[in-house]
């Protein structure tokens, strides 16, 4: 953005020749002024001032407004950049959660029947139904969160 800054600048600054500005007077005693001495003259050189450049109130404003539309653009690319870094973390959270919920789908396929733990710490077997019920519950789970199987 400061390239573009120093370039407005440097458009606004007038442009001085590097060559030297001669004076002399004619025969007839009038004045010229050249960016060459005349051959049959006597001549001298003059430092010539440039009075500063004017910025008018309209390209300060105008500069303003460029200076303030770029610097918005920036934010907003900025936003943009961390929101995209979020989603996508969000996604690798979402594809590592999706992976371990179907090695655990993979891994209940295995199991031959499930149990539960009684008061007394034993292990209560459940019916075929209600294992096929948990296996099926679990799926349903893996479908909602991850779209498949």
């Amino acid at each position: 953005m400061s390239v573009k800054i120093a370039l407005t600048l440097l458009c606004l600054l007038p442009l001085s020749a590097n060559a030297g500005v001669y004076k002399w007077v004619d025969a007839n005693g009038q004045t010229h002024f050249g960016d060459r001495p005349p051959a049959k003259a006597a001549s001298s050189e003059v430092t010539v001032k440039a009075s500063p450049a004017s910025v008018d109130a309209g390209a300060r404003e105008r500069h303003q407004k460029m200076t303030e539309f770029l610097e918005q653009q920036q934010e907003e690319r900025e936003a943009r950049q961390a929101a995209g870094a979020k989603a996508e973390e969000k996604a690798e959270k979402q594809a590592e959660l999706c992976r371990k919920l179907r090695a655990r789908l993979k891994h209940l396929a295995s199991v031959s029947t499930f149990y539960n733990i009684n008061d007394q710490g034993e292990r209560v077997y459940v019916n075929e139904a209600e294992n096929t019920r948990i296996r099926e519950d679990f799926r349903k789970k893996v479908r909602s969160t991850c779209g498949n199987e």
